[in-house]
């Protein structure tokens, strides 16, 4: 089995990196060629020019891309690499993405007889380093279980929710409720720090407590340090809190906290928070 992997970022090197590090024949592309050097060099994964010559060779083609928008264009734009494919091979998106555009993509392979999964992860860069990735998945039974393998290579679990588009079901209640959480930590720790209580109490105190959600306890050294070397950027928890409102929208379901949380990302975003950790939210309030 050849494997096809597109988008290396910071989530996507990784992943591809434990693939190629276990055995498979994989093959690459990313925009950006230097961030797929580590992955060639180091991993020996193989580089391809086009999505198009990763798409031919793949019988199993993972895509981690920024937004719904670069998946689009990746696929099915000018030489996007969706026709391509082989009838009978699999395209599983682990991009963050709402539902509704994974139907759309989960159709627009159908019409080629290539079988869609959409698979979002829960985890950020130290899991995906090592393999500890959460897998939420949305497909047939028949297709998801042809990727599991791949899915435990990178991962510690998967999660089959159900038909295509429950997966990023799923990851959009996952990253509404961990940028919520860190929003509503930062708020604590600014009215905490106006009292007169200093930020290191409130850590102490605070993290690791019944009140704050246990992923917060990671993220205590860049409070401390004020270092927001990104493990997850701010601009992409903007956007998935962006589609999570969407979604929403598209469901008829009223969200009124995320719709103001998601303008206090925007606007950190705006004043040049965007690649650093999404936790740097606290640094704006600051």
């Amino acid at each position: 089995m050849k494997v096809g992997f597109i988008g290396l970022g910071i989530m996507g090197s990784r992943m591809a990196a434990n693939i190629a590090k276990e055995g498979y024949d994989i093959v690459v592309y990313n925009r950006t060629r230097e961030k797929a050097d580590p992955v060639v060099q180091h991993a020996h994964a193989q580089w391809r020019d086009t999505p198009i010559e990763v798409a031919r060779e793949s019988d199993i083609l993972f895509t981690m891309l920024a937004s719904p928008e670069a998946v689009k264009e990746m696929a099915l734009g000018e030489n996007g690499f969706l026709d391509a494919m082989r009838p009978d091979t699999i395209w599983v998106d682990s991009s963050t993405v709402n539902p509704s555009f994974s139907v759309e993509m989960a159709a627009e392979s159908n019409k080629r007889k290539v079988d869609f999964v959409d698979a979002p992860v829960a985890g950020s860069l130290a899991p995906a380093e090592k393999g500890e990735l959460i897998f939420l998945v949305g497909g047939m039974n028949t297709v998801v279980e042809k990727c599991v393998p791949l899915f435990q290579v990178m991962g510690k679990k998967y999660v089959h929710v159900g038909e295509n588009g429950k997966g990023t079901s799923l990851k959009m209640v996952f990253n509404l409720m961990l940028g919520q959480a860190m929003y509503a930590f930062s708020e604590g720790l600014s009215l905490g720090r106006s009292l007169g209580i200093s930020q290191q109490t409130l850590l102490e105190v605070l993290t690791g407590s019944p009140v704050v959600a246990p992923f917060i306890s990671g993220k205590r050294d860049k409070l401390d340090s004020g270092n927001y070397e990104a493990e997850f950027p701010l601009r992409w928890m903007q956007k998935d809190l962006q589609l999570a409102s969407r979604t929403a929208y598209e469901e008829g379901v009223p969200l009124p906290a995320v719709n103001v949380i998601k303008e206090i990302y925007s606007m950190a975003l705006k004043q040049g928070y965007g690649e650093k950790d999404f936790s740097a939210i606290y640094e704006f309030l600051k």
